[in-house]
């Protein structure tokens, strides 16, 4: 009886050979500004060992050879998917959003007034699943109240992964994501649906537009400045050389006194920021 003989890797923990996982390395950065040093090797085989498997790979070659050679935003939306820990939540780094309540948004307001304009931008730069970007549409909403329709008003949540854009138009939660949000905004923003999951009203989700945008393009394709722009825990897995061409890029998207909000566990050095520094996680173009 002849039997095919197994895959001896079929069962456990693939290998990548020191070319491979430089290939892959360098292919990682150019697309995502992602520097995975040596220490993720075995990070990286364990979060692409099924994925290459599933779809008939059997080495890290013959992956990285399709790849390279025709990189569709769906092929590098499964792969930073893979790679990158996308764990949110609403409400999350919460002092930020008190700060905007309290000092970003009333500055800014001041400006809007001396120009003589209601045409008010917010980015939301690393959307992931939606949680932040919905976050920020209930503070703008609940900060101006019933204002809120006399403004232009923009929010703009973009991603470079299709799926997790796909779930943040959905816009379909655990309780869980919802555990820091107040009650009084679960219960005016979010539907609680039988299987015990909540979804965002449709007053929400229209004040909210997403886009697919990779953060390391050249060129930003804006018409308008942004007045505030949340770029939180994305820096982290970026080289200096990466933050730094990042930040610059977002500082010219941002308006005169406009404020960019980074995560906690991140920071731009003071020395080559072109923003002031505020406190903590927060900047400020000059006005």
């Amino acid at each position: 009886m002849n039997r095919t003989p197994k895959n001896p890797s079929a069962s456990g923990l693939m290998s990548i050979s020191d070319t491979e996982f430089s290939r892959f390395q360098k292919f990682v950065y150019s697309n995502f500004g992602i520097n995975l040093t040596q220490e993720k090797r075995t990070l990286v085989v364990g979060r692409m060992q099924k994925y290459l498997r599933q779809n008939g790979f059997d080495t890290f070659t013959k992956y990285l050879d399709l790849i390279e050679k025709n990189p569709t935003p769906n092929a590098l939306s499964e792969l930073i998917n893979r790679i990158s820990t996308n764990h949110t939540f609403f409400f999350r780094e919460n002092d930020h959003f008190e700060y905007m309540k309290t000092t970003a948004l009333p500055e800014i307001d001041k400006i809007m007034q001396r120009e003589r304009s209601n045409d008010l931008r917010v980015w939301c730069a690393a959307a992931a699943t939606g949680e932040e970007p919905y976050t920020l549409a209930t503070v703008l909403k609940e900060y101006y109240g019933v204002n809120y329709g006399k403004l232009d008003a923009g929010l703009l949540a973009t991603d470079i992964s299709v799926q997790a854009l796909e779930a943040a138009q959905k816009g379909i939660y655990t309780a869980e994501r919802l555990d820091k949000t107040p009650e009084n905004i679960k219960k005016k923003y979010f539907k609680q649906l039988p299987d015990t999951t909540y979804q965002v009203t449709n007053e929400l989700k229209k004040e909210v537009v997403y886009r697919r945008l990779n953060l390391m393009n050249d060129v930003f394709p804006f018409k308008k400045k942004f007045h505030i722009i949340f770029c939180r825990n994305v820096m982290i897995y970026f080289d200096k050389q990466t933050r730094d061409t990042l930040a610059k890029k977002l500082y010219d998207c941002t308006e005169p006194g406009g404020y960019l909000f980074i995560g906690h566990s991140e920071t731009l050095g003071r020395d080559d920021s072109p923003y002031d520094y505020v406190q903590p996680a927060i900047y400020r173009k000059k006005s």
